[in-house]
C-alpha cells in the first residue's frame, strides 16, 4: 500500500506539476513574442486558461486525498471521539452525494459535446434530446488541431476534419476530475470508518506554520 500509494502520489504531483509548468511557459512565450517581437501566439491564452481548469480541478481531488483542504474544525473538537467519528462519517457519506451527483452532470454535459448518449434520466426536455446531442462538432476558438488526432473526426464528427480541436478534448477534465473526487471521498470515508481518522479535513496551516516557527526560534535561543 505504501508502494502503491507513493507511486500515484508522484503520477498525480508531476501532472499537477507539469500543467503549471506548461501555463507558466505559455504565459513567458506569449509575453516576449508580444513586447519583443510585436507578435502574439493566438491560441496561448486559450490553452492557458483550459490547462488552469484543469489544474484545479485535479488539484481539488489531490487535496481531498491528502487533507488539504481547509476546514473549521473547532466545534467538532469540543465533541468526544465516537461523537466526531458519527460526524466524519456523516459529512464524508454527504460528500459522496454529492460528487455522485457532480459525476452524473459532468458526464451528461461533457458526453453532448463528446457526440455520446448521457446517463438514463438526464435533464433534458422531451423532444430535445437529439437537439443537444448533436454537439461532436463544436470546436474551441482558437487552439488548432494537431495532426496526430485527426482520427477522432472518423468517431466524433462523422469523418469530417476539425480545424481547431473539439471541445470534448478540455471539457473531458469535468467528468475525470468528479470521478477522482468521488473516488477520494470515498477513501476518505473508508479511513473514518477504519479509525485511521475522525475527519476529512486534516488540514492545518496555520498551526504548523506557527510550530515550525517555534521550533525555529528554539533553535536559534
Amino acid at each position: 500500500m505504501k508502494t502503491e500509494s507513493s507511486f500515484t502520489d508522484v503520477v498525480e504531483e508531476k501532472v499537477i506539476a507539469g500543467i503549471l509548468g506548461l501555463m507558466t511557459a505559455l504565459t513567458f512565450a506569449n509575453v516576449i513574442a508580444r513586447y519583443v517581437f510585436n507578435s502574439n501566439i493566438l491560441w496561448a491564452l486559450e490553452l492557458t486558461v483550459f490547462l488552469f481548469a484543469w489544474l484545479v480541478l485535479l488539484g481539488a481531488s489531490y487535496a481531498v486525498k491528502k487533507g488539504a483542504h481547509l476546514g473549521v474544525d473547532v466545534l467538532i473538537n469540543l465533541f468526544p471521539e465516537k461523537v466526531r467519528r458519527a460526524l466524519g462519517l456523516f459529512a464524508a457519506f454527504t460528500c459522496i452525494g454529492f460528487a455522485f451527483l457532480l459525476l452524473k452532470g459532468s458526464w451528461d454535459y461533457w458526453a453532448n459535446f463528446a457526440n455520446l448518449p448521457a446517463t438514463e434520466g438526464r435533464w433534458f426536455p422531451t423532444g430535445f434530446e437529439d437537439k443537444f446531442r448533436e454537439k461532436g462538432w463544436y470546436e474551441v476558438n482558437d487552439i488548432p488541431m494537431p495532426e496526430t488526432f485527426a482520427w477522432l473526426a472518423d468517431i466524433f464528427n462523422e469523418g469530417e476534419p476539425y480545424e481547431k480541436i473539439p471541445r470534448f478534448i478540455p471539457y473531458l477534465i469535468l467528468p475525470l476530475s468528479m470521478f477522482l473526487l468521488l473516488v477520494r471521498f470515498c477513501q476518505a470515508f473508508w479511513m473514518i470508518w477504519t479509525g485511521k481518522t475522525d475527519r476529512i479535513i486534516a488540514s492545518h496551516e496555520v498551526e504548523d506554520e506557527l510550530e515550525e516557527i517555534r521550533e525555529q526560534v528554539g533553535k536559534a535561543d
